[in-house]
């Protein structure tokens, strides 16, 4: 099954977050099938980065986000478009 979920990157107490694809068994920051953004939760408000036709794509293939990246396609006003 894939998921779209978070991979951790940056540096020690600086967090940095890609949204990617993957492979629900694989590992948090192990091998993914695409990157779909960024999110950095330093800044105040926090930055948000998607790309759209993508995230679009995973989803209607059956890819299901984890409670984590659905809470963020909410903040970020995401709102998926049926085909």
């Amino acid at each position: 099954m894939v998921k779209l979920r978070l991979a951790r990157f940056g540096a020690k107490k600086r967090p940095f977050y890609r949204i990617v694809a993957m492979d629900s068994c694989g590992k948090r920051d192990g091998r993914y099938l695409e990157q779909l953004g960024t999110y950095d939760p330093l800044p105040n408000p926090s930055v948000i980065k998607l790309v759209t036709d993508r995230l679009g794509y995973w989803l209607s293939v059956g890819a299901q986000p984890t409670e984590s990246v659905a809470q963020l396609l909410k903040t970020a006003g995401y709102v998926p478009t049926v085909k």
